[in-house]
C-alpha cells in the first residue's frame, strides 16, 4: 500500500501525535545533552583527579632524585601511580619502581620546559593504558628525566559499556515519556472527542440537544460551554429563519390568492366582466407584493450589515422637510430645531421617519406631533399622536415582523407589517434605539442616535 507524502507531513497528524512527537524530542534533546554533560563531568573529575595526585607524585619523585639520586628500585607511595622511572637526557634507565623492572625507558617525549609537568596518556605493552605525568629536574649529576604513571586499563575497559548504558537509559526514558505524554494527551483530549461526536449527532438529528460540559473547570470545559452557547444561538437564528419563512409566506399567501381568485372569476365570464375594475384590484395586490417584496430587501441588507456610507446630517433640518413634502390626513406639527448633527445614511432615516409618521397617521385622531431635540450625547427624535395609544404588553410587539395590532389591520389592510422591524432595525445600524415610549395620551414613539460632535484640539 502506497502512503502520500502528505500524510507524512506533521502538518496532517493529529494533535495527540503532534504534541507526543514535540515532547518527545524536546526531552530526547534534553536527555542526551544531559547525558553528555554528566559523562563529560565524570571524565573531568576522574582526569582532574589523576592530575592532582600525578602532580603530587611527581613532585615527590624529583625531590627524591635531586636529593638521592636514587639507582634501582624505586618506593612507590601512591598506590594508583605504580609506574614510576628516571632516565637521563640519553635514554637510559637510571631507575625504576618495581612494576618497570626488566622494561625499558617508556617511549614518551622528553618535556618541553624544565620544572613544567606534562601530562598525556600512553599505551604501555602490557600495561594497557597509561595515564602519565613526565617531568625534567636538574641534578648534581646532570638532567634526569622523571615518569609516574597510573594504569586508566578499567576505565578505558568499560568505557563502551559505560556509554552504551548511557545511551540505553536515554532511549529507554525518551520511550518512557513518549508514551505518557500520548495517555495524557489521549486523556485530555477524550472529552473533546466526545463533544465532537456529541455535535455530529446533533447536526445529524436537528437542534435541541447540548454537548457535555466536562470537568473540572478547565480550558476544555470552556471549550464546552462555548460551543452549547453557541449552539443556542443557532438553534435561535434557525427558530427566527424558521419563523421569517412562515411569515413571509403568510403574508405573500393572501394577495397572490386574492390575486388569482379575481382572475380566474374574471375568466369564467370575460363577456360580463368589468376589466378595467380587475385591473386596478389586480394592480393593488401586485402594489402590496412589491411592498412586501422591497421591505424583505431593506431588512435583508440591514441584517446582514451591508455597508452603507454615511455623512453629517442636520436631523432638525432633514425631519422639516420629510414632514412638508406631501399632505397629511391630520396635521403635523414640527419642533426641529437645527444644528442637531448626527452621521447618518440619509435616505435610511428618511425612510425611519416616514414609517413612524405613517403610523402615527393612521392611528391619529386629530393631531400628530414631532420633536428633535439633544439630550447628553443623544440626537431624540419623538413621533406622538392622540390616538388610542399603544397597551404597555404590546409596546415590543409592535416591532416584530408582520406584527399589527387589531387596530391597525382595521384602518390600514393593505399595510405590510414591517414598517417598524425596518425602523428599529434601521436605529440599531446607527448605534442607536426605537421604543415605544409611556404617553399621556396615544402613541409615543422615541428614536435616540448618538450625536456627531466635532473634534476639539488643543491650539498649537
Amino acid at each position: 500500500m502506497r502512503i502520500s507524502a502528505g500524510r507524512l507531513s506533521p502538518s496532517c497528524w493529529s494533535v495527540r501525535t503532534r504534541v507526543t512527537a514535540a515532547a518527545t524530542f524536546i526531552v530526547l534533546i534534553l536527555l542526551v545533552a544531559g547525558v553528555v554533560l554528566f559523562y563529560q563531568a565524570v571524565r573531568g573529575t576522574l582526569y582532574g583527579d589523576l592530575r592532582e595526585r600525578g602532580n603530587f607524585v611527581v613532585t615527590d619523585l624529583t625531590t627524591l632524585v635531586q636529593n638521592t639520586d636514587p639507582h634501582g628500585t624505586l618506593p612507590v607511595q601512591d598506590p594508583d601511580f605504580t609506574l614510576l622511572q628516571v632516565v637521563n637526557t640519553e635514554g637510559g634507565l637510571v631507575a625504576s619502581s618495581e612494576s618497570l623492572l626488566g622494561r625499558g625507558p617508556l617511549d614518551a617525549p622528553a618535556p618541553r620546559a624544565p620544572g613544567r609537568p606534562e601530562h598525556r596518556t600512553v599505551d604501555v605493552p602490557g600495561k594497557g593504558a597509561v595515564y602519565l605525568v613526565t617531568e625534567s629536574v636538574r641534578t648534581s649529576h646532570g638532567w634526569k628525566i622523571v615518569h609516574v604513571g597510573a594504569p586508566i586499563s578499567d576505565f578505558t575497559q568499560y568505557k563502551g559499556l559505560f556509554i552504551g548504558l548511557l545511551a540505553a537509559s536515554v532511549l529507554l526514558a525518551t520511550t518512557a515519556v513518549g508514551w505518557i505524554v500520548s495517555l495524557s494527551v489521549r486523556r485530555a483530549l477524550r472529552p473533546v472527542r466526545v463533544m465532537s461526536a456529541e455535535l455530529a449527532e446533533i447536526t445529524g438529528r436537528g437542534m435541541g440537544r447540548r454537548v457535555t460540559v466536562p470537568g473540572p473547570n478547565d480550558e476544555v470545559s470552556e471549550l464546552g460551554e462555548s460551543v452549547n452557547v453557541t449552539l443556542s444561538r443557532l438553534e435561535a437564528v434557525m427558530a427566527r429563519q424558521r419563523g421569517f419563512v412562515a411569515d413571509v409566506s403568510h403574508e405573500l399567501r393572501s394577495p397572490l390568492t386574492g390575486l388569482r381568485a379575481q382572475l380566474e372569476v374574471a375568466l369564467e365570464r370575460p363577456d360580463d366582466e368589468d376589466w378595467p375594475a380587475v385591473a386596478r384590484a389586480a394592480l393593488a395586490d401586485a402594489d402590496r407584493l412589491q411592498s412586501i417584496v422591497s421591505d424583505l430587501l431593506i431588512l435583508a441588507k440591514l441584517g446582514a450589515g451591508v455597508h452603507v456610507a454615511r455623512e453629517r446630517v442636520d436631523l432638525g433640518e432633514l425631519v422639516r422637510v420629510e414632514t412638508g413634502r406631501r399632505p397629511r390626513r391630520v396635521p403635523v406639527e414640527v419642533d426641529a430645531p437645527e444644528g442637531i448633527m448626527v452621521r447618518a445614511t440619509a435616505h435610511h432615516i428618511v425612510r425611519l421617519l416616514t414609517n413612524l409618521l405613517d403610523n402615527a397617521e393612521r392611528h391619529a385622531a386629530s393631531r400628530v406631533w414631532v420633536s428633535v431635540s439633544a439630550d447628553g450625547d443623544d440626537a431624540v427624535l419623538q413621533v406622538l399622536d392622540d390616538g388610542a395609544g399603544i397597551p404597555p404588553e404590546d409596546r415590543e410587539r409592535i416591532f416584530w415582523r408582520f406584527q399589527r395590532l387589531s387596530e391597525g389591520r382595521e384602518r390600514d389592510r393593505g399595510g405590510t407589517g414591517l414598517g417598524l422591524t425596518i425602523s428599529r432595525d434601521i436605529a440599531r445600524a446607527h448605534g442607536g434605539t426605537l421604543v415605544a415610549a409611556d404617553s399621556d395620551k396615544g402613541a409615543r414613539l422615541v428614536l435616540r442616535i448618538p450625536l456627531d460632535r466635532p473634534s476639539t484640539f488643543p491650539a498649537s
